[in-house]
């Protein structure tokens, strides 16, 4: 009986699939899937080019040329990791990134909800300015920023240069203030569309402003705030510009920033190179794999809410 029943389900089935008509073949389609094909292995060749000859003996490349085949070696990602120490680097990384991505999400959800939740006269020009610091290039701050650095006495223990200029607290700063826009912009919106009303209960219940942020609003702000982690520790971890522009001593320097010790003054080897920046970009690879949930809705945050 079960049986019957299971063929009639099928052959239903297979008759409904079969009256559903066909989408029409349009060109169009096909010459976007070109397009897109062709652009996606013009952005992956030069990364598959690296990997490649990362792997290369520097002798063999330069005796064959780039263009051929063998002289595979392991040794270019042990000198890479010993010419560049990278041990401390990826610390100085570590160092930079966590206190950078923690407060500034942090100065974003306080401010996010002042915006959002309270009706002030000062909540658009706020987030107005707040956003338009994101529009600003890097470039047009630095000299501002290093005179700034210059100028600031901190105590020893701070910094061993005695002003924030060569110190870790300039680049986190620098990163803290161009990052606090953004995230109070997507957090704010976050935050717009949660209902009223439960901060009204709060109220109710005799919680004041800190309760109300800390213990209703916040917790509700997980997914955006997830999202928006994995996105600093990305941006903030691979920046280059920032700890070159304010640091001096290349024992400090990030990861990224690094690379430019594996570069002699007359001669670079660029299979040595190559394996230094696979290296760097490991944990970025790592972070993505675990967190790219996160990572895709941060890209999608907003765009189903009103």
């Amino acid at each position: 009986m079960s049986t019957a029943t299971g063929d009639t389900r099928t052959g239903a089935r297979d008759a409904a699939t079969a009256d559903v008509p066909k989408p029409p073949h349009r060109p169009r389609h096909t010459l976007l899937y070109v397009f897109l094909s062709v652009m996606a292995l013009i952005w992956i060749f030069p990364v598959f080019w690296a990997v490649l000859n990362s792997f290369r003996d520097y002798d063999f490349t330069s005796a064959h040329g780039y263009v051929s085949i063998g002289g595979y070696t392991f040794h270019n990602y042990a000198d890479a990791w010993r010419q560049g120490d990278f041990g401390q680097h990826f610390l100085n990384s570590v160092i930079i990134t966590v206190p950078a991505v923690v407060i500034t999400l942090l100065f974003a959800s306080c401010a996010a909800f002042v915006v959002a939740r309270f009706s002030f006269w000062f909540n658009l020009p706020m987030l107005i300015l707040f956003t338009a610091a994101n529009l600003l290039p890097q470039q047009a701050m630095l000299v501002p920023l290093y005179r700034l650095y210059n100028s600031v006495e901190v105590p020893f223990w701070l910094s061993d240069s005695g002003t924030l200029y060569n110190s870790y607290w300039a680049v986190i700063i620098t990163h803290i203030a161009f990052q606090t826009g953004f995230c109070t912009f997507v957090l704010s919106n976050y935050m717009k569309t949660l209902p009223q009303e439960l901060t009204e209960a709060a109220v109710v219940d005799g919680a004041g402003v800190l309760r109300q942020f800390w213990q209703v609003i916040l917790p509700l702000c997980r997914p955006p705030l997830a999202a928006l982690a994995t996105l600093e520790i990305t941006w903030i971890y691979n920046d280059f510009f920032w700890a070159v522009a304010f640091m001096s001593q290349g024992d400090k320097f990030p990861i990224t920033s690094s690379l430019q010790n594996l570069r002699g003054q007359f001669f670079t080897d660029y299979n040595l190179l190559s394996a230094g920046s696979v290296l760097a970009a490991i944990p970025t690879i790592i972070i993505f794999v675990l967190l790219q949930k996160q990572f895709v809705s941060g890209l999608t945050l907003g765009a189903n809410k009103g």
